[in-house]
């Protein structure tokens, strides 16, 4: 039925539903499933240079971000692992953790000819993301070229 379904997984409740979902979707049609979760690279550029205060501050504010980042990665994991059971009921199964802006690589992911089904939820990655993935869910419907699910 389809090639390879893709889900984007952050480890918040936001991305339960499309998780659970592509779960079902993979196990009812023997597909391979993998899981994404996108290390936000972009935060350098959003904040940008112009911080007036302590020398420490900028770097402080990145390394805890970056921190976060890979906890959330670490959750994603674990909450794709237990949703995934194994993969016993499909395909084969993996969990990928990619480096740069969520909406790019997920847009790539939406635009590859590998790629049966995108499943993502609305607010995916926006648990301590820029504010400008507000907008992912448009951009991918927009610009995807490939089958694309968005769930509340």
């Amino acid at each position: 039925m389809f090639g390879k379904i893709v889900v984007a997984v952050d480890g918040s409740e936001a991305s339960t539903a499309a998780l659970n979902f592509a779960v079902n979707l993979a196990s009812q049609s023997g597909t391979a499933l993998t899981g994404v979760f996108v290390m936000d690279g972009g935060w350098p550029d959003f904040i940008g240079n112009d911080w007036q205060s302590a020398k420490g501050a900028r770097q402080g504010f990145l390394d805890y971000i970056r921190c976060e980042q890979e906890e959330q990665a670490d959750a994603a994991c674990r909450q794709f692992n237990e949703a995934a059971n194994g993969g016993g009921q499909f395909g084969p199964f993996n969990f990928s953790i990619l480096a740069g802006d969520p909406t790019e690589i997920l847009l790539k992911l939406a635009n590859d000819q590998e790629t049966g089904l995108l499943v993502t939820s609305r607010r995916v990655f926006q648990v301590s993301g820029r504010p400008s993935l507000k907008s992912l869910a448009k951009t991918l419907a927009q610009k995807a070229s490939r089958p694309l699910l968005l769930v509340p």
